[in-house]
């Protein structure tokens, strides 16, 4: 059987590297919290964490906080104590474009004790945060990674989000059908074989696939292969090679699905990207 999340991370991974740990008490603010998307992952309870609109999350014991996308937002730690802190810095492939930061709400704040099995991750990454062994950074940006994981786990797996990707991929049948469309996405996928692939009839698999993803099955496939073909155009990859592993068949078909998803030919969006 396919592995749903594999087979995202796969395509659009999601890497993290330590940017900072230690003990925080009073006005703490994140040094990149404007600009780059973040993990925290907080040891204790006892901190109120305030965003740049004004929205307040009140952490009261051991939690993971992710900022899927860049957000100002500063910490105030309960008069008398510190808390120990562990920051990192995610990057997600093909960045705020990936399918993986754009189905995720931001922020997320959970309990450690809801990612499920993470009890010795956990505890491996924050002796490691505080100490200073060699290898500390190579191991710290592999642990962060495994819970990233587990926070995209526990997200789908407890039906906490209602609609878009994730809340598809927890689905217990739609989520057979966008894996499929993940996987092949160069396959002539029909309504009828979707909704084969997923175990419902074609009406109630165009109704619920609307309902919890936001868009049709049609409208999905396409803009899952102008990601994928971005995703080829940032590697360098010739457009006609691109049409054929995506699923377009052609370049004049490629350009025609781009333009219509992005406002830009895949040459104008190439050109604008490049450094």
């Amino acid at each position: 059987m396919l592995d749903r999340l594999e087979s995202l991370l796969d395509r659009f991974p999601v890497s993290a590297r330590l940017l900072q740990g230690g003990r925080i008490a009073g006005h703490w603010v994140p040094s990149q919290g404007g600009s780059q998307p973040l993990l925290h992952l907080l040891r204790q309870g006892g901190v109120s964490v305030v965003g740049a609109d004004g929205s307040l999350i009140r952490v009261d014991q051991p939690s993971v906080l992710l900022y899927a996308r860049p957000q100002e937002h500063h910490f105030r730690v309960d008069d008398g104590i510190e808390v120990p802190l562990v920051t990192a810095q995610l990057r997600f492939e093909a960045g705020e474009g990936s399918p993986v930061a754009e189905a995720l709400p931001s922020p997320v704040c959970l309990p450690l004790a809801a990612l499920l099995g993470s009890d010795a991750v956990l505890g491996v990454l924050f002796e490691e945060a505080f100490a200073e062994r060699c290898g500390r950074q190579a191991m710290l940006d592999r642990l962060f990674e495994l819970v990233i994981i587990q926070v995209l786990r526990t997200l789908m797996e407890n039906g906490q989000i209602q609609v878009g990707l994730l809340a598809g991929m927890g689905h217990p049948r739609l989520r057979h059908a966008l894996v499929a469309m993940h996987e092949q996405p160069a396959e002539d996928w029909s309504l009828q074989t979707l909704a084969e692939r997923a175990g419902m009839s074609r009406s109630a698999f165009s109704e619920g696939f609307r309902e919890v993803i936001g868009s049709t099955p049609g409208q999905y496939l396409q803009a899952w292969r102008t990601r994928l073909a971005q995703q080829a155009l940032r590697r360098g990859q010739p457009l006609k090679r691109i049409a054929g592993e995506v699923g377009f068949g052609s370049e004049a078909a490629l350009s025609r699905a781009f333009k219509a998803q992005t406002g830009q030919s895949p040459r104008q969006w190439r050109n604008a990207i490049a450094p």
